[in-house]
């Protein structure tokens, strides 16, 4: 963008250094809603034993007891 400033044409720049402080910003940013989901999704579906896994198990153990017998 150019304004005049005592009749020279001066040029605005955008930094180098705000570029690079808004490209970190967004990367974390980025990175919190990433963290979120990440920690929502292993809460809800990272459930090592589930009730169907534990219920899988024990007719694994009866069948095993079934052929010692």
């Amino acid at each position: 963008m150019l304004y005049w400033k005592k009749r020279k044409v001066v040029e605005r720049m955008f930094n180098g250094g705000d570029l690079i402080f808004q490209i970190l910003m967004l990367a974390v940013m980025a990175g919190m809603v990433f963290a979120v989901y990440f920690l929502v999704r292993w809460m809800v579906i990272g459930k090592p034993e589930s009730k169907m896994e534990q219920k899988l198990d024990r007719i694994i153990e009866l069948l095993e007891e079934d052929k010692k017998s």
